[in-house]
């Protein structure tokens, strides 16, 4: 097995152990608050299981992990601005991800859903799950991955 099918199968496992319920338990209140069935009527099935469940999307599975182009990524839950494409860089993990997140857009909490403490993202203005942020990023930057789930993302180019 090569060190990518390797990676990719580890993935798979994290991915499959990151079914977190989070969501349940909202670290604080946001502006956007609608019921579960709202959320359910307004988001595809996907969308539904990362932002409001706190699934994880399979590892390599995100069109956005090859995107290149400059724009922004934003909540595909609120439509709040979230990261701007000069953030992003291929960390190898099958996440999109990025280096820092636009400033007062993103809250974070901390989850014990692997057994240990975790910093999880949230969209800051409708509580939507994101990802999690690993102290593993660029060293020349802020240091930080922000490992992202690309379906709970939408990309604007920039004009």
């Amino acid at each position: 097995m090569n060190s990518r099918h390797f990676l990719m199968a580890v993935s798979m496992v994290i991915a499959v152990g990151c079914q977190s319920r989070a969501q349940q338990q909202k670290p604080e209140n946001f502006a956007i608050d609608k019921t579960t069935d709202q959320w359910r009527s307004e988001l595809s099935p996907a969308e539904f299981q990362v932002l409001r469940e706190a699934a994880t999307e399979a590892p390599f599975s995100s069109p956005f992990n090859e995107n290149k182009q400059l724009g922004t990524y934003y909540c595909a839950g609120c439509g709040s601005a979230l990261f701007e494409s000069n953030a992003k860089f291929d960390s190898g993990s099958g996440w999109p991800s990025f280096d820092r997140c636009i400033d007062g857009q993103v809250s974070f909490s901390t989850d014990y859903d692997l057994g240990y403490a975790r910093t999880e993202e949230h969209c800051a203005n409708c509580g939507g799950h994101l990802g999690h942020v690993f102290p593993d990023g660029p060293k020349k930057t802020t240091g930080l991955r922000h490992c992202i789930n690309g379906v709970a993302l939408v990309f604007k180019p920039a004009n």
